[in-house]
């Protein structure tokens, strides 16, 4: 039986108090609908990876950390990668920097989509997020769905439902999703 190719949705938020698990969810469950991928949810809360503890740069691969490797080994799994990300002060948090920064070579050609999420929509976290995944050589989609919160979602905790909250965004997700299934299938008839 073939292998199901698989997408790993890489949550950009660990604060305390974070809607990124119900939005990755959420962005999770139009995947599996719409695509023959299989979904992943990674939160990077699981992940501890303590801020420049490897001696040697990323780029050359030698990884003298546990942690790292294990990163490295996970990363690896994948054939395609989400980013769902909140905008923090127009960036996207430390912690996800971190993360990618910790690697480098895992990342190379790895079919990537890019989801913000904010009282803005989150473009300007994306743009610089695109700039740092063009910089480890990730295939990062056109399409870069930015989904505006609520302001009492936001300042409050307000509660909302994804599914009928955020449904003038599911176009523009499925599109980016179409896009990274397409660089994925490319891909693999190489």
């Amino acid at each position: 039986m073939k292998r199901k190719k698989t997408v790993q949705l890489i949550m950009g938020s660990t604060r305390a108090g974070r809607i990124c698990p119900l939005v990755t969810e959420w962005i999770a469950t139009i995947g599996r609908n719409h695509t023959d991928f299989a979904y992943e949810i990674v939160d990077l809360a699981d992940w501890p990876l303590p801020m420049d503890d490897e001696p040697g740069i990323p780029a050359l691969g030698h990884y003298s950390q546990p942690h790292t490797r294990a990163w490295s080994e996970k990363v690896k799994l994948s054939d395609a990668v989400i980013f769902v990300t909140p905008q923090y002060n127009w960036g996207y948090p430390a912690v996800l920097k971190n993360a990618i920064d910790h690697l480098y070579a895992e990342w190379r050609d790895k079919p990537t989509v890019i989801v913000t999420y904010g009282g803005h929509g989150g473009g300007k976290c994306a743009e610089q997020l695109r700039q740092v995944a063009g910089a480890v050589k990730m295939r990062v989609v056109e399409t870069m769905p930015g989904i505006r919160l609520p302001e009492a979602v936001i300042r409050q905790g307000a509660p909302f439902d994804p599914h009928t909250d955020f449904a003038e965004h599911v176009a523009s997700i499925q599109d980016a999703l179409n896009e990274m299934a397409g660089h994925v299938n490319a891909a693999n008839a190489h």
